[in-house]
């Protein structure tokens, strides 16, 4: 019976919607490879939003808890109206914010490439389906119970006809505010919640004490090579960029804050770094590359780069801001800026 039931559900679906239009990947087109800020497309994550760390309002999305249900569902008010969900969903796919589900417990049967190439996930992930939006019949096959998905994408009238989804509009949401969305969806609202509090509390501890050690004056810049090019990032386009100058407080450089803070990042040529670099380095690049670049003399002019003032992190364990990338990389610059 199983046989017969798939492809007789995807050709419906496929009818109900010949004509859809196409979804714009908003921003993901030209982002740097890996980048947190829109999960799911083009590797971008999301992740992250750009209102200040702490806040737990909703933003764009409704706000409230989900509203009880007759068997076992709850009415979730999500950004484009009400959905019923299950009360504690148990097959979900994820095609986005994949690692807010992991980082709160949640089941995942399906999951997006970016995320399952992540190092920080890969064992929460053995045996986990790697889909996307255009996957529909992979889709069906995993009888998902909820589906998480991005506004941008296609296909999503499909995908409501396979299983309840909850569509996010990266940008929406701050990083902090959407784990506690993620926890409402999920059922486990009060633990997103006390993540966050104690978080925000950790990393502003954190903060003063960095401050304390570097000055109050002491600025840090952001920086990603891809091996050809640079980009330096704001305040919400991961990377640790949440926790630095958001929870932690830290200071980034007025010609970093002038041409990177309200897209989220800038490109840069190399022979320009230095005049983005600031007190401190956060260098961002991937451990599958060559170093080639770090050896020109764009890169070891640069002041904090002499001062041995570079912290490295790893792109494709950095690109998202949920939990469990959050807490690595607090581990990270507690070690790099107090040394321990």
């Amino acid at each position: 019976m199983k046989k017969v039931v798939v492809p007789i559900m995807l050709v419906l679906l496929l009818a109900l919607s010949a004509c859809g239009s196409k979804a714009a990947n908003e921003g993901a087109a030209n982002a740097p490879a890996g980048n947190g800020a829109a999960n799911g497309a083009a590797g971008n994550e999301a992740a992250s939003g750009s209102a200040a760390s702490g806040s737990s309002a909703s933003g764009g999305n409704a706000s409230g808890n989900a509203a009880e249900a007759p068997s076992g569902t709850v009415t979730y008010p999500s950004e484009n109206g009400p959905v019923e969900v299950p009360a504690h969903p148990q097959r979900i796919v994820g095609l986005t914010n994949a690692p807010n589900v992991v980082s709160l417990g949640g089941t995942l049967v399906g999951v997006d490439e970016w995320t399952n190439k992540n190092p920080l996930f890969t064992d929460k992930l053995k045996g986990v389906q790697i889909v996307s939006e255009n996957d529909l019949e992979k889709i069906i096959e995993l009888q998902p119970d909820l589906i998480i998905a991005g506004s941008y994408m296609k296909n999503l009238d499909k995908l409501k006809e396979i299983a309840p989804t909850v569509v996010y509009t990266w940008g929406k949401l701050d990083y902090l505010s959407q784990q506690v969305e993620i926890g409402k969806l999920l059922g486990k609202e009060p633990e997103a919640r006390a993540w966050v509090e104690d978080f925000k509390a950790r990393a502003a501890e954190t903060g003063r004490a960095i401050k304390a050690k570097i000055g109050e004056q002491a600025t840090v810049t952001v920086f990603e090579t891809d091996n050809k090019d640079f980009y330096v990032f704001g305040n919400n386009w991961a990377r640790g960029t949440e926790l630095l100058y958001q929870a932690m407080g830290l200071s980034m450089p007025e010609n970093v804050k002038k041409d990177a803070l309200g897209p989220g990042y800038y490109t840069l040529s190399p022979e320009v770094l230095s005049q983005y670099a600031g007190d401190y380095v956060v260098l961002s690049r991937s451990s599958a590359s060559d170093n080639a670049i770090m050896k020109t003399s764009a890169w070891t002019n640069i002041p904090a780069v002499k001062n041995n003032r570079v912290i490295e992190i790893d792109t494709e364990a950095s690109s998202y801001s949920d939990p469990t990338t959050l807490e690595y990389l607090l581990g990270i610059f507690k070690k790099g800026f107090l040394g321990r």
